[in-house]
Order: structure tokens, then C-alpha cells, then sequence
């Protein structure tokens, strides 16, 4: 919704709307900024035993840990570790792991983000 409202302003020249869209790209940078945090596993922010993605409500299963490049996924099945509505499985052979992937995506992201605040500053100041 920001960003349509960034691209809105934009076009209609409206620096309130501006303002709003840059000020949703800080909190999008900081939002990536943990998201690369979280899966580097920077600082006591750990995957194994914080369940921060879900607010431990379930455990937290990234898209691109089954679905990266080359990855071979295998279920495992009779598993003693899976939960009722969880499947356990074994992923093999991936290019680059998850994490790098997610912390790859979210600076591309924040440089994404970067690039329209400046644009949407420079745009409300003209």
C-alpha cells in the first residue's frame, strides 16, 4: 500500500505521500536489516532455537530451503521428530544455502529501498 501511494505522489506530485512512502522504506530497510540479522545469525539471534518468524507459534520453514538452486528435497518419512502438521525432510546438493539466499534477497531489498528514498526526497523537494 505504501508503495502505491509513493508511486501516487510521485505521479501527482504530492510530498505528503512522499514523505509517508520514505517513511515506510526506514522501516523496510530495518525490517531487512534483522531479516539478514536473523538468518546470518548475528549477534544472540539464533534459527535453531528462536522462533522469532512465527512468535512461537510453529517452527519456521524458509520458501527457499526446499525450492533453491539444485536443491534435492527427500521427506523423510516415520519420522519421530515431526509435529502433527509438519513433515520432516532432507534437503541436499543446493548451490548457495538458505540463509545466504534470504540475507541476499533483503539487501537487495534495502538497496532497493535506498534508491526510492532518495528518489521520493529529491521528488518532494522539487
Amino acid at each position: 500500500m505504501a508503495v502505491i501511494l509513493g508511486i501516487f505522489g510521485t505521479v501527482q506530485y504530492r510530498s505528503r505521500y512522499l514523505i509517508l512512502y520514505a517513511a515506510w522504506l526506514v522501516l523496510w530497510v530495518g525490517w531487512n536489516a534483522f531479516i539478514i540479522c536473523f538468518y546470518l545469525e548475528v549477534g544472540q539471534l539464533s534459527q535453531d532455537r528462536d522462533f522469532i518468524m512465527t512468535f512461537n507459534t510453529s517452527l519456521h520453514r524458509s520458501w527457499w530451503m526446499e525450492n533453491g538452486p539444485g536443491c534435492l528435497v527427500t521427506p523423510v518419512l516415520n519420522s519421530r521428530l515431526a509435529l502433527e502438521d509438519h513433515h520432516v525432510i532432507s534437503v541436499t546438493g543446493c548451490l548457495l544455502d538458505y540463509p545466504y539466499i534470504e540475507a541476499l534477497s533483503s539487501a537487495l531489498q534495502i538497496f532497493l529501498a535506498l534508491f526510492g528514498f532518495v528518489f521520493a526526497c529529491y521528488v518532494s523537494k522539487v
